[in-house]
C-alpha cells in the first residue's frame, strides 16, 4: 500500500462523481432535513439529483436539538416519513413524538445517499444560472474559497430544477432578490410553532420558474413564523417538493 495509491483512489472517485453530476434533473442546495428528504424521494423516484452543502457536515439544525438537548419533536402528520426512513421515536402526548436528533440527522443522510442522491459538502452556491427567465443551474465554489475571499472563479452545474433548502436565510433565493428578479424576501416571522409547521408545507412551492423553496426557506420567502425544534414540517416540505418536481419531470 502506497500513499499515492490512496490519493489516486480518492481523486479519481471524487472527480468522476463531479463530472457525472454537472448535468442534473434537480440540484438541491442545503443538506438539512427538508433538503435531504427531497433528495431521497427524488432519487427514489428516478430523478438524477445532487445536494450541495456549504458546511462540512450534513443535517442542518438537527444535531443540537434544542439548546444542546439532542432531542427533537415530530408531529403525527409526519410520522410515516420517520417510519419510511427507519428512525425510532417515542410518544410524547398530544400527537407528538420525541426522537434522538443524532439518529435523525445521520439516518436521513445515510438513506438519502443510499437512495442514489449525491451529496457534495464544502461546496457553496455563489449565484444562479438564469436563462430566458428560468433558473437553469447553480454557480458553485469551495466554501473555504468563499470564506477567505480569494478571487477564484467558480464552476457551474446545469439543472432542470433547483431547490432552495438553505434554511432561515433562503440564501439561494437571495440571489434572485439581488438581481432584481424577485421583489422582496420578508424573512421569517416570530415563533408560532403550530402555524409555522403548517405554513412551511403550504409555502413549499415553485417561487420562480425552475426554483422551489422548502423548509425554513419557504417560511422566509413567505414571512411565515419560525417553529423551533419540531421537524415534521421540514420532512413534509421536502417530500412535497420532491413529488411535485417528479411530476413535472414526468417521472
Amino acid at each position: 500500500m502506497r500513499e499515492i495509491e490512496i490519493s489516486r483512489a480518492i481523486v479519481e472517485a471524487y472527480f468522476n462523481d463531479i463530472l457525472e453530476n454537472l448535468q442534473l434533473d434537480v440540484a438541491i442546495v442545503g443538506a438539512g432535513p427538508s433538503g435531504m428528504v427531497a433528495g431521497y424521494y427524488l432519487a427514489k423516484g428516478g430523478a438524477k439529483v445532487a445536494i450541495f452543502e456549504k458546511k462540512l457536515s450534513t443535517g442542518g439544525g438537527i444535531w443540537g436539538g434544542a439548546m444542546g438537548f439532542n432531542r427533537v419533536v415530530v408531529q403525527e402528520s409526519a410520522r410515516e416519513i420517520l417510519d419510511e426512513f427507519g428512525v425510532d421515536y417515542k410518544p410524547a402526548g398530544n400527537g407528538l413524538y420525541v426522537l434522538d436528533s443524532i439518529e435523525l440527522a445521520s439516518t436521513l443522510a445515510s438513506r438519502t445517499v443510499k437512495a442514489g442522491a449525491k451529496i457534495f459538502n464544502m461546496v457553496e452556491v455563489e449565484d444562479l444560472v438564469v436563462k430566458d427567465g428560468r433558473v437553469s443551474g447553480l454557480v458553485v465554489n469551495w466554501t473555504p474559497v468563499r470564506m477567505t475571499n480569494l478571487h477564484v472563479d467558480p464552476l457551474t452545474v446545469e439543472a432542470k430544477f433547483v431547490v432552495d433548502s438553505t434554511g432561515h436565510g433562503a440564501q439561494v433565493s437571495q440571489h434572485l432578490l439581488k438581481r432584481g428578479l424577485i421583489n422582496v424576501i420578508p424573512g421569517e416571522g416570530p415563533m408560532w410553532a403550530e402555524r409555522g409547521e403548517e405554513l412551511t408545507v403550504e409555502h413549499t412551492k415553485e417561487v420562480f420558474p425552475g426554483l422551489y423553496v422548502t423548509g425554513m426557506a419557504a417560511n422566509a420567502i413567505s414571512g411565515a413564523p419560525r417553529m423551533g425544534p419540531i421537524f415534521g414540517g421540514m420532512l413534509l416540505s421536502g417530500r412535497k417538493a420532491a413529488l411535485e418536481i417528479l411530476q413535472k419531470l414526468g417521472k
